[in-house]
């Protein structure tokens, strides 16, 4: 629980600053919806994958050029596609509160992408524990819309893992998730083990790696 307020904290924007006593108050009031009305899902697909000398990532029939993902990639030989939600319940939490309490709705944002962030992580460590029983280990994950890895390439992920029948998850025109408490990601899977922490590069202290997106 202490991890999940810290992350809200950040997300909230007080950066190493801590929050009031009142702001406090209202992330354990946020957290405590959340658990009562969010409805977590999850759904994975594990694919081979190919990296081209011309810096193609070819995984199924989908094809990415992206510098950054390619880097996040190297030396994989897996990847695992992946998609996530906390349901329609949170957005439906969101919009009355931003009705009622502007103030309330944004920290309720930010508690709902905490607990996103921690699902993802617990997801992380299922997949990873049954991959390990074949000697592979993951990477962070890396979403559409990270450093060049195009924001469109969110389509062609949610179609392959069929989010819609899957999780209930969609996708508008403008690419934009619905539910919007949601994420996608690829998450390369290498034989060799890596000090990758599962929170990502932000978490992370090495700025000169060669998996940093």
């Amino acid at each position: 629980m202490e991890k999940r307020i810290k992350e809200a904290v950040r997300y909230l924007g007080y950066g190493r600053n801590a929050a009031d006593e009142t702001t406090l108050a209202l992330i354990g009031d946020a957290f405590a919806d959340l658990e009562r009305i969010a409805a977590p899902k999850s759904v994975c697909r594990i694919f081979d994958m190919e990296q081209t000398e011309d810096g193609r990532i070819i995984v199924g029939n989908m094809e990415i050029k992206s510098t950054s993902l390619s880097r996040n990639l190297k030396g994989c030989v897996k990847v695992v596609l992946f998609g996530a939600t906390l349901g329609a319940g949170t957005d439906r939490l969101i919009m009355r509160a931003s009705v009622a309490d502007m103030a309330k709705a944004v920290i309720i944002q930010a508690c709902a992408a905490a607990f996103l962030e921690e699902y993802c992580d617990e997801e992380q460590i299922r997949i990873g524990s049954e991959l390990e029983k074949q000697g592979l280990y993951l990477r962070p994950r890396f979403s559409p819309g990270y450093g060049d890895f195009d924001i469109g390439y969110q389509e062609p992920l949610m179609r392959m893992l069929d989010c819609a029948k899957s999780i209930g998850l969609t996708l508008t025109d403008s690419f934009m998730m619905t539910p919007t408490k949601s994420v996608t990601a690829l998450i390369g899977a290498s034989p060799v083990k890596e000090r990758c922490p599962i929170a990502g590069c932000e978490a992370c202290g090495k700025t000169d790696c060669e998996y940093r997106r």
